[in-house]
């Protein structure tokens, strides 16, 4: 039955501020995970455990109260903040047990077959300190011929990028040039697609991505997201925002298992010993 006109009306205006509130609603939660993966970040710098239960009794107290004061019901609020901590533990790499009944989410970083407390144990940052930061390991690379650094990066591409390149999802790539710039090894590369390989060129780049070497690492062994480097700008696009945004999100979507073994745990574990490198570093100059 047809609604009559003045309620057709009043429904159009409740379905669109309805809309509202859902678009506020995702804006929100995308801002949570941005702060849930520096939270991390900054727990691992620091050394402290990733999971806090006193915080999260906390902040599952103090929601329950503002359930009660804006007349929500409990079990509503109980599962969107379950929602939430279940993506925040995705996000900082921890496995998802809530204990009440929230499905396992699919792990984004390397899955716990290698945790950090088990890997490096018993190199003590004082070793950690002898070896040389990447600024001092730039002129020896800059002795490398150009062609081999090309080769072993072309080849390192094709593997990590076989899916995308096999699929299309880099077609986007095709006659466009982005450069990726290592600034502590003074290193810079133009990539560009051609037919169904991606290639280093020599032209002047669309866009740039830079960064330091750990940084870059980290991106590539997904210990750390591109948002959580570019929020706190230890990774910075230039140029064509459109083209470095795209190949961001790519790499953002591209399916871990899709790389393979070998690669994902030489990445990870690459990684994991650049950043504690660079924590020993800091330590030492602190």
């Amino acid at each position: 039955m047809p609604l009559p006109g003045s309620d057709r009306f009043a429904l159009g205006r409740v379905r669109a501020a309805i809309d509202r509130v859902d678009d506020g609603l995702v804006a929100l939660f995308a801002a949570r995970r941005r702060l849930a993966a520096a939270a991390g970040m900054l727990k691992r710098r620091a050394g402290v455990s990733p999971r806090d239960s006193l915080r999260e009794q906390q902040v599952r107290a103090r929601t329950q109260a503002l359930a009660q004061r804006l007349a929500l019901p409990a079990s509503t609020a109980e599962r969107l903040l379950d929602l939430a901590i279940a993506d925040a533990c995705q996000r900082q790499g921890m496995a998802v047990d809530l204990g009440q009944g929230v499905p396992l989410c699919a792990p984004v970083m390397m899955p716990p077959i290698m945790p950090s407390q088990t890997f490096l144990p018993s190199l003590a940052p004082r070793l950690l300190r002898l070896l040389p930061p990447p600024t001092r390991v730039a002129p020896l690379l800059h002795a490398l011929p150009a062609r081999w650094q090309r080769r072993l990066l072309e080849a390192a591409m094709a593997r990590v990028l076989a899916t995308p390149l096999r699929d299309g999802s880099l077609d986007f790539m095709r006659g466009r040039r982005l450069a990726i710039e290592v600034s502590d090894l003074r290193l810079r590369w133009v990539l560009e697609l051609h037919g169904d390989r991606l290639g280093v060129v020599d032209a002047e780049p669309e866009a740039s991505v830079r960064g330091s070497a750990t940084d870059l690492l980290l991106l590539a062994g997904r210990l750390e997201d591109a948002d959580t480097l570019f929020f706190q700008r230890a990774l910075e696009l230039t140029g064509d925002t459109e083209l470095g945004l795209t190949a961001r999100n790519l790499l953002e979507r591209l399916p871990w298992e899709s790389v393979p073994l070998g690669l994902r745990i030489a990445l990870n574990r690459g990684a994991r010993f650049a950043r504690a490198a660079r924590a020993a570093h800091c330590g030492e100059a602190a």
